[in-house]
């Protein structure tokens, strides 16, 4: 063992397990960054409307206060080849925006604005209780 290995396994442990991750998976989300906890909400998001289809990914989230997205790829049968779609509903005064690429912009109504309000009411309760354990209804931690 070289002195350099020596020295760094006294101050360190074992120097194979220096440099990896730790494997707690019970470490507080404080530690974890914005992007970690979007992809912890996203994967609660994404099994909101039932199974994800095998060879699909799905992901739904709240962006920010006024804006969701929903995005779904998945391997074309016919071609081939990848696809996807990614919809951005936006939250204004006067309705919610829904925008996606290759359509008109237009404020949802009828049963998808009921859907979409049951799945962000769904999707708050959830991440409220499984990401940040609090109880969504009285704001108090789950212990």
């Amino acid at each position: 063992m070289s002195i350099l290995k020596k020295a760094l396994s006294l101050i360190t442990g074992d120097p194979a397990q220096v440099l990896t991750m730790p494997k707690d998976k019970k470490r507080p989300f404080k530690t974890l960054s914005e992007r970690e906890l979007l992809q912890l909400e996203s994967e609660i998001g994404s099994k909101l409307f039932g199974d994800v289809p095998a060879g699909h990914r799905r992901e739904f989230f709240c962006l920010d206060e006024k804006t969701w997205i929903w995005y779904e790829e998945w391997l074309d049968p016919k071609t081939n080849k990848p696809d996807r779609r990614t919809v951005r509903y936006e939250v204004h005064a006067n309705g919610i925006l829904k925008v996606q690429e290759g359509a008109r912009y237009s404020f949802i109504t009828g049963a998808e604005l009921d859907n979409l309000l049951a799945a962000t009411t769904m999707y708050y309760e959830q991440v409220m209780r499984g990401v940040y354990k609090i109880d969504p209804a009285t704001g108090q931690k789950i212990l």
